[in-house]
């Protein structure tokens, strides 16, 4: 049995609204990243496309001749930048094709990220994802240099649960072990007892040896998670503002135009959406599913972006999108990644207290095999 607590307000309790991004894990929202000044990047000329060809090789079928010209300049230059300033960009699966395989250099969902993080020796890490991955990054390496191109790169799932929300939660089940989502603040982080990611969340829920837990704040992880284990979920109302849209009828429109569709959903999506589903898995476990089968058609029931990402792996695969994109995820640009490499901007930093609080939370995830 599920347990479903109340739905939060509509505002965030510092009067934010859902999406925002955070500063610092304080829940309070910040000012986005500022113009730049005129980039001085070189000319797209015969030499660079001669330079850049490899690489365009690899993105040829999802990036067009007209746009390459537009990227190859900032994609040579970034590269240059992060051997300067000794950094690495980490990209989650949710970033558009010209920087998941142009200059990322760890790719994957938040549990490959927060390991990356974790045991990279660069000075520096840019973060191509949402504050809450940002935080998570500094939190595993408090003493690298975590930068996000933009801080209002903010998530609803984070935005939907606060740190006050946690302790009154503990405060009215005691002795219930809470388990958040990595889709959450380093301050709500802190409050809990360990953390997961759809990844691994139910190894997590079964690995605390209790017969109920609390998983928060995804309402739909929630009930996914609840089909796979025995232990009791007591489940927060938060959602993904991406999956929670996508509906199962729109799924059998796709099937009644090809029964030989394939259809596969990520977690985060309604109960509908995922019994309507061939598989249902994290990003990284769709993308495997897709690497691994190659379906003749098939569609990916999450972020828009990771069908193009996965699409330039997978020419044989033709992939139909049901496109919603992620207003957060962007917010992550080309050129606001080379801002933030050239200047250094914008530093992600975490209450020390908090930051230790949390780190216990995320290493008990990370410890938990799968």
């Amino acid at each position: 049995m599920m347990i479903d607590l109340s739905l939060p307000k509509e505002l965030a309790k510092d009067g934010s609204k859902p999406g925002l991004g955070v500063a610092g894990g304080n829940g309070k929202p910040v000012a986005g990243a500022r113009p730049s000044a005129k980039r001085e990047l070189p000319a797209f000329d015969a030499a660079m496309a001669r330079e850049m060809e490899p690489l365009y090789a690899k993105v040829r079928g999802v990036i067009t001749p007209m746009e390459w010209p537009s990227y190859a300049p900032l994609i040579r230059e970034i590269n240059r930048l992060k051997k300067e300033r000794d950094a690495v960009i980490i990209a989650h699966n949710y970033m558009t094709p010209e920087i998941f395989h142009g200059v990322s250099d760890f790719r994957g969902d938040s549990l490959q990220l927060a390991r990356e993080a974790a045991t990279t020796t660069a000075s520096v890490i840019v973060q191509a994802g949402v504050h809450f991955m940002a935080e998570t990054a500094k939190i595993l390496s408090p003493d690298k240099t975590v930068l996000i191109p933009d801080m209002r790169a903010g998530c609803s799932l984070a935005a939907s649960i606060t740190a006050e929300d946690v302790r009154l939660l503990r405060a009215a089940y005691p002795g219930v072990p809470i388990v958040t989502y990595v889709n959450t603040s380093a301050a709500v982080k802190a409050e809990c007892d360990i953390t997961c990611t759809s990844s691994n969340a139910v190894a997590v829920v079964e690995s605390l040896g209790a017969k109920r837990v609390l998983l928060i704040p995804d309402q739909y992880l929630s009930k996914y998670v609840q089909t796979k284990t025995d232990v009791e979920i007591i489940a927060w109302k938060g959602a993904c503002e991406v999956h929670e849209r996508f509906t199962a009828a729109e799924l059998q429109v796709f099937r009644d135009q090809d029964p030989g569709t394939k259809i596969i959903a990520h977690p985060e999506c309604p109960p509908d959406v995922i019994a309507s589903a061939d598989f249902t898995g994290s990003t990284k476990a769709m993308i495997d599913w897709v690497k691994t089968n190659r379906p003749r058609k098939v569609v990916l029931v999450t972020e828009c972006s990771m069908a193009s990402n996965v699409a330039a792996e997978t020419p044989d695969v033709e992939f139909i999108r049901p496109c919603n994109l992620c207003p957060h995820m962007k917010r992550i640009s080309l050129e606001n990644i080379y801002d933030s490499l050239l200047y250094l901007q914008y530093e992600v930093t975490v209450d020390a207290d908090v930051a230790e609080r949390a780190r216990r939370a995320v290493q008990r995830m990370i410890d938990v095999p799968v």
